[in-house]
This record gives C-alpha cells, sequence and structure tokens, in this order.
C-alpha cells in the first residue's frame, strides 16, 4: 500500500539505528501472507511492539517519524500516548 511504501525508508532507518542491538528486532511483516490468529490489525500499516521482557504487545500510536520510533522503542514501548493492544485469547487464558 502507498502508507506501507512511505514508511519503507523510516524503517530503513531504525533497523540501521538498532542493527547492534540485540534487544530490539525491526521486522517487516505481511499480514496478508501470513496468518496472525491473536494479533488485531485494524489498517495498514499496523505497528506493533512486541516487548521482549514479558511478551507485552503494545499498539504503536504516535508520529510515524523516525524521533519518534526512537523514542518509543529507548522507552520500551513506555510513552504515554502508546496503547497497550487488545489481550489476545492466549492471554486472557491465561488471566
Amino acid at each position: 500500500c502507498g502508507h506501507c511504501k512511505q514508511l519503507a525508508p523510516i524503517y530503513d532507518q531504525l533497523a540501521e539505528k538498532y542493527k547492534d542491538n540485540a534487544d530490539i528486532v525491526i521486522a517487516k511483516m505481511d499480514s496478508t501472507a501470513n496468518e496472525l490468529e491473536n494479533i488485531k490489525i485494524s489498517s495498514f500499516p499496523t505497528i506493533k511492539y512486541f516487548r521482549k521482557d514479558d511478551n507485552k504487545v503494545i499498539d504503536y500510536n504516535l508520529d510515524r517519524t523516525l524521533d519518534d520510533f526512537v523514542k518509543f522503542l529507548d522507552a520500551n514501548g513506555e510513552v504515554a500516548d502508546a496503547a497497550p493492544a487488545e489481550e489476545s485469547e492466549e492471554e486472557e487464558e491465561a488471566a
């Protein structure tokens, strides 16, 4: 989609910035070609942050700029405008 293509250079810059950080992986995924049973996709591109330490999924809702992505990642997804993703069926069953 056009929005995805527009975001591609920023993804590339983000991946370059974090390439030596073992705790952060920048990944692109085509949800139309992959089954995502427990992940809600509401629009394209949908940006999700899967935290390493607790497997929490956080929806990215900030501006789609390199600076905001960096702030979000450096804060481990703990940014005022970041919204926790809806609980997946697995998380609901565990509760």
